[in-house]
């Protein structure tokens, strides 16, 4: 797979929140399992981004891979995601605030560069704001001195990507959203990043869709194909032009996980499961 920017990246990422002293250890297996692409967030709140640095750093030192070899994603996230363990300044302005959570982020996970860089949440629930545009422009500078290589938003409305289009700013290189199939799979937004050749990221594909492994075409597909219902999931997130996240701590789901790449739905599938709900 690769951006709009004509950037590899892997066909699986592996998310680390809610870890916590679990971190190190989970990050490290799920690269020794074979995970490429290695998602966090400086937000202490949900995530122990220095844990991460510490899991990629005995990966090294095993062997298992190298710093090029990853793809590392981490995200700024404004003050009321966070908890009181801030890695910025809150009264400092938002520029000065990206570029200090960039530089945490950099010593936290023992690199001089971040594969990309996300706006973890507009801060509006709705409108993308001047305080959004104010931000971007920060990240923008801090790809275009190579901290990062590429850019995105998370947790985002089909309103705010159409603001962003209509302001005539840099769209995104992802966009990462939970995905429920409830909601017809986030239809709009990756409607939208189609269109505008954006990678869509999708997390929460199991847990926020506990009914869909009820549905009897994913059982039949399940079985069918010798495969686990997850594993039907991931696949139709691919079929779709998802890349898909998952955050299992399992070591056999993370095997399982990874072997779904090697299936091939047939042809009707994926739009059948995608009219199954919403």
């Amino acid at each position: 797979m690769t951006t709009s920017q004509n950037s590899p990246v892997p066909d699986f990422l592996y998310g680390t929140a809610w870890k916590e002293d679990r971190t190190p250890a989970l990050t490290e297996m799920a690269i020794k399992a074979g995970f490429r692409g290695i998602d966090t967030a400086n937000q202490r709140r949900h995530y122990y981004e220095e844990g991460v640095g510490q899991g990629l750093a005995a990966a090294y030192r095993a062997g298992v891979a190298t710093r090029a070899d990853l793809f590392l994603q981490t995200k700024y996230t404004y003050q009321p995601g966070q908890d009181d363990r801030l890695p910025y300044d809150p009264n400092a302005g938002f520029s000065t605030q990206v570029a200090q959570s960039m530089a945490s982020s950099l010593q936290h996970l023992g690199t001089d560069y971040v594969d990309s860089y996300v706006l973890h949440g507009p801060a509006s629930g709705r409108d993308w704001t001047e305080i959004d545009a104010e931000v971007w422009e920060a990240m923008k500078s801090e790809r275009d001195a190579g901290r990062t290589r590429l850019l995105g938003v998370s947790n985002v409305a089909i309103s705010h990507l159409e603001q962003m289009a209509a302001s005539k700013t840099e769209l995104p290189a992802f966009v990462q959203n939970r995905c429920y199939a409830r909601f017809g799979w986030d239809r709009k937004v990756r409607a939208f990043c189609r269109e505008h050749n954006i990678t869509y990221q999708g997390f929460s594909l199991l847990t926020a869709n506990v009914e869909v492994f009820r549905y009897p075409a994913v059982g039949a597909l399940a079985a069918q194909m010798s495969a686990t219902p997850a594993q039907i999931i991931f696949s139709f997130a691919r079929a779709v032009g998802m890349l898909p996240l998952t955050g299992t701590t399992n070591p056999e789901h993370m095997q399982q996980d990874l072997a779904s790449r090697q299936l091939q739905l047939p042809a009707d599938a994926a739009q059948t499961l995608e009219s199954l709900a919403g």
